[in-house]
């Protein structure tokens, strides 16, 4: 977790908890802010999900708890032995993510099994955590994974542009470059986490616009597309380097790689409506396989080291391939054609996700 909007929430909704616990007089408060800090998502939906599998998992781990103090008190081996039970309860209700809060109210409760009225009020303080949290998660900054995977787009792009025209020529100092790509590296699973949101959302809301399913096929391949960018990198760097090359491969490669995050950049804007129309005419598929014909006749007698700068070439083809496929999807999304012909889940699954 990094510093920011949910680093304040989280600390709202325990104050607002504990608050909330002491004005009506139940204790141990700490119950309700650990059950607050648990039910923190990163999403609305995720929030309502997470509160509706809290509530029905809680209710059968407070209900298992009572019967079991019932007969046993508060028993450690039967406490163990209930603990166990839900657990398996939750795993197979499909709700692992609520076995954590789930097994402290278990705990509370049969620690207070003796009391109906403990028992209850230890169950009930969960209940204040979960719902304080899911109210401040509404209401303050509420998570909007969208607009924070469309600025961050950008982020990462230029992160891979500088590293793209600079890891053929070997410009960039090492420590830097290291410290640069593992940036990436993170970033890019940050996106991965924020796509997942997104989709999340969108599967399991029933009334999708096709606007919005479009539009999350465009990031899915902007996502892909930028993973295809990093192996680049990781192909320039484990094989580019120990293949017999000269100066003038040199300049052949780092030229095409150009015209390739020149052509990754255009779509880009592109799809935010900042070009104008046919600003962007070269055909990338065309470029690609020149490039491709160029190298095999430049190198087709195989000298010493031919076959790393195939991988690399490979790892460039591809990377161009799906920048084009990418900017068709814009296209598409732009004119909004066969909104009406095209299945939520065939959309969704014409591009995979590394």
């Amino acid at each position: 977790m990094v510093f920011g909007a949910r680093v304040w929430k989280t600390g709202i909704a325990v104050a607002l908890s504990l608050y909330i616990s002491i004005w009506l007089d139940f204790s141990p408060p700490v119950i309700a802010a650990v059950a607050a800090i648990f039910a923190m998502q990163p999403s609305i939906y995720r929030s309502w999900r997470y509160f509706l599998d809290q509530l029905q998992t809680n209710v059968l781990g407070a209900a298992l708890a009572l019967l079991a103090g019932m007969f046993f008190s508060n028993n450690p081996i039967a406490i163990g032995i209930v603990c166990i039970l839900v657990i398996i309860i939750c795993l197979r209700m499909r709700m692992g993510e609520t076995i954590g809060l789930t097994l402290v109210t278990v705990v509370a409760v049969m620690e207070a099994s003796a009391e109906w009225q403990f028992a209850m009020n230890r169950f009930l303080l969960s209940l204040i955590g979960i719902g304080s949290a899911f109210v401040i998660n509404v209401i303050f900054f509420p998570p909007k994974p969208k607009q924070q995977f469309s600025t961050q787009i950008h982020t990462v792009f230029g992160t891979i542009s500088l590293l793209l025209r600079t890891v053929i020529s070997d410009e960039m100092k090492e420590s830097v470059f290291r410290e640069e790509k593992e940036g990436l590296r993170n970033a890019l699973r940050s996106l991965g986490e924020k796509y997942k949101l997104m989709e999340e959302e969108i599967k399991k809301v029933r009334r999708t616009s096709f606007g919005r399913i479009r539009q999350l096929v465009v990031y899915k391949q902007m996502l892909h597309t930028l993973y295809k960018g990093l192996e680049v990198i990781d192909a320039v760097e484990e094989h580019y380097f120990q293949s017999a090359r000269s100066a003038r491969t040199d300049a052949f490669f780092d030229a095409h790689l150009e015209r390739l995050i020149k052509f990754h950049e255009h779509v880009l804007l592109k799809f935010d409506d900042k070009l104008k129309a046919g600003s962007t005419e070269f055909d990338i598929e065309a470029e690609n396989e020149k490039f491709m014909t160029t190298l095999i006749e430049r190198y087709g007698e195989k000298p010493d080291g031919m076959l790393r700068l195939s991988v690399v070439a490979a790892a460039m083809y591809d990377y161009g391939h799906q920048t084009g496929r990418l900017d068709k999807l814009v296209e598409h999304f732009h004119r909004g054609e066969t909104e009406e012909k095209e299945p939520f889940e065939a959309l969704l699954e014409t591009i995979r996700l590394k």
